[in-house]
């Protein structure tokens, strides 16, 4: 399983991933899902992957050495790409050839080909942008009324988002935001866990502002589980009891 989030406010962009892959309850491993196709200076791009392993593997691979889906066309790289939207689409590509090429022996194993992907970044002077890319090759676009996209085991985070997220959002308040729903995630699902690769873009930046890796046993991160623990806590507390049942 997996949980990955982008959000983009009017200062950046934030993406945030979990990095546990399983197979079975003892069969727990992790590997990077946010990945970077960046040239400082010129451009920032970054990729979280959600979905079969094998299918995500092939499809950065191709995306590194190019999308070979056209015959006679001199294979194009993401790296390469014009622009964002471009991008967006070249990531639609690979994922369609991934299947094309694999499709009969996923059918012949009785196998699920569910990949998806946050894209996000910016090129040169254009604007930044955030995409959602489905297991199709089709994808949406993050906007200012709903200025963030999940993919994974979403549903234990999203409320979180939905409540404390807007587009005129601090950009480390929406970082904080988004390490909480991932919190909330881990708590929720076994099959989500730490370490988790985090980035941070400032709009206008065409360099990585962050790019960390929160371990176990980081201080920062434990006192956001247990201060946000207790925040709920004092919350429930603080609700007046319901008007309904007998009296007390």
């Amino acid at each position: 399983m997996t949980y990955c989030v982008g959000v983009l406010v009017e200062d950046g962009l934030v993406m945030i991933a979990d990095t546990r892959t399983n197979a079975g309850l003892d069969n727990i491993s992790t590997y990077r899902k946010l990945h970077m196709f960046n040239v400082p200076g010129e451009r920032v791009m970054m990729l979280a992957s959600a979905g079969n392993l094998s299918m995500t593997q092939s499809v950065l691979s191709m995306l590194r050495e190019g999308v070979d889906d056209v015959e006679g066309e001199t294979p194009p790289k993401l790296g390469d790409a014009a622009t964002m939207f471009k991008a967006a689409q070249l990531v639609g590509r690979a994922i369609r050839r991934v299947r094309e090429i694999e499709q009969a022996g996923f059918e012949a194993a009785n196998l699920r080909m569910e990949v998806s992907f946050l894209f996000g970044g910016q090129i040169g002077d254009e604007p930044m942008r955030l995409f959602m890319i489905y297991s199709a090759g089709n994808f949406i676009e993050c906007s200012r009324e709903a200025p963030f996209l999940q993919i994974g085991e979403h549903k234990y985070g999203k409320p979180i988002l939905d409540r404390a997220v807007t587009f005129e959002t601090d950009l480390y308040d929406a970082l904080k935001v988004g390490l909480v729903s991932m919190d909330s995630t881990m708590r929720s699902n076994l099959g989500v866990g730490l370490p988790i690769d985090i980035a941070v873009q400032r709009r206008g930046s065409l360099d990585l502002e962050v790019s960390h890796r929160i371990e176990a046993g980081e201080s920062y991160f434990h006192d956001l589980r247990e201060r946000w623990s207790a925040a709920l806590r004092a919350a429930h507390r603080a609700i007046p009891r319901p008007p309904y049942g007998p009296p007390r």
